[in-house]
């Protein structure tokens, strides 16, 4: 195979759509990665779209962009006054977090990282926010990003940091991102592996491989990515907005 077509292959194809649930994403994905190729055949019509949240949308829209889809949804603009990154952080600071006890859920901590990704094109563009909403979104992902360094969560120790590089931040010019740093390098395997997606869940040294793959992919991969945008953060984003121009 040649570098950087493993995507091409045909039993690749077949593992995009294996999953019903997430064929659409894994499809319009799989479209994105051959820029020169024609636009992704799929059309997200409303019936696609109903229903979603506004992260969903926000998550179906930057993919259907990257892929050159036709579709119904809102335009950046109307989708971020509605995403975590931008509404939790007046609710965080509202409500008192009893000691130890996380400041957001689970899925509202991956919302906020995700977010950060789509509307930066990874980093890529600035991100659309006022001065005053960057500002809360980055508090927002440092109080998050604290709590998991407290409790070892490797995966969205790593996944925070891309999202401080994404909101124009350098991790490692902050506390908790050099405390993420440290906290991810104490937990890598000598093959490089972070074992799990934290402490508390990692696959045992003597795991069968399907199962420590299982456990382990995910939070390496991500690691992996966090090391590559954290070394580009020295490269502030330049380039417009996602979406900037973008039809509606």
């Amino acid at each position: 195979m040649g570098r950087g077509t493993t995507w091409r292959q045909p039993e690749v194809r077949g593992l995009v759509t294996a999953v019903p649930a997430h064929a659409t994403y894994y499809g319009l994905v799989h479209a994105a990665l051959d820029p020169d190729g024609p636009p992704a055949g799929t059309v997200l019509d409303r019936a696609a779209v109903d229903g979603l949240s506004p992260y969903a949308r926000l998550e179906l829209r930057y993919y259907a962009d990257q892929a050159r889809a036709r579709h119904t949804i809102e335009p950046y603009a109307a989708l971020v006054e509605r995403i975590e990154l931008v509404t939790l952080p007046a609710a965080v600071r509202e409500r008192a977090v009893p000691d130890g006890e996380p400041p957001v859920s689970v899925p509202d901590a991956y919302g906020i990282t995700h977010s950060s990704y789509y509307l930066t094109d990874f980093g890529r563009t600035a991100p659309p926010l006022s001065a005053e909403r960057l500002a809360d979104a980055r508090d927002l992902v440092r109080t998050v990003l604290e709590h998991c360094v407290r409790r070892s969560w490797w995966d969205l120790a790593a996944e925070l940091m891309m999202a401080q590089v994404c909101l124009g931040e350098r991790p490692l010019d902050t506390p908790w991102g050099r405390a993420a740093l440290d906290l991810l390098v104490r937990a890598q395997r000598p093959d490089g592996a972070i074992p799990g997606r934290s402490a508390n869940t990692a696959a045992a040294p003597s795991a069968p491989a399907d199962e420590f793959f299982a456990a382990a992919y995910h939070t390496t991969l991500v690691t992996a990515l966090m090391v590559l945008l954290v070394s580009s953060a020295d490269a502030p984003a330049v380039g417009p907005a996602v979406g900037a121009g973008a039809a509606s």
